[in-house]
């Protein structure tokens, strides 16, 4: 089931990401508290279905979530793919990202420099 907050039909292509490096999270200063936004994909795997995998990035790392897209079927035994912008302090999307790696989560950018993203 694919579900989007736009007229696209499908998801923009992979091609346009590429697998989040250490290079990719943001050096946050501990003071810093300017606004801050990234987009990112995710693969969750089926094992963290039934976890408030992204519900804790809203209630644990203070972030506003939008999804672009999700891909997640009701009963499915397949891995779920979302499509994600998050908003937020830079320190509070360092932590989030972290989080996620630690969860085993796959994360994409779609920035091939950092310094593009809006951190």
């Amino acid at each position: 089931m694919l579900s989007q907050n736009n007229s696209e039909s499908e998801f923009e292509p992979i091609d346009n990401f590429h697998q989040t490096q250490q290079s990719d999270l943001p050096q946050s200063d501990i003071g810093d508290t300017r606004p801050t936004q990234t987009r990112i994909r995710i693969r969750v795997p089926k094992e963290y279905h039934q976890e408030p995998v992204i519900s804790n990035l809203i209630s644990e790392y203070g972030l506003k979530v939008n999804f672009n897209a999700a891909l997640l079927g009701a009963k499915t035994t397949d891995d779920g793919w979302f499509d994600l912008e998050l908003n937020g302090t830079a320190q509070q999307i360092e932590s989030a990202l972290i989080y996620l790696n630690d969860l085993d989560v796959e994360i994409w950018s779609n920035s091939n420099n950092p310094t593009e993203e809006n951190w």
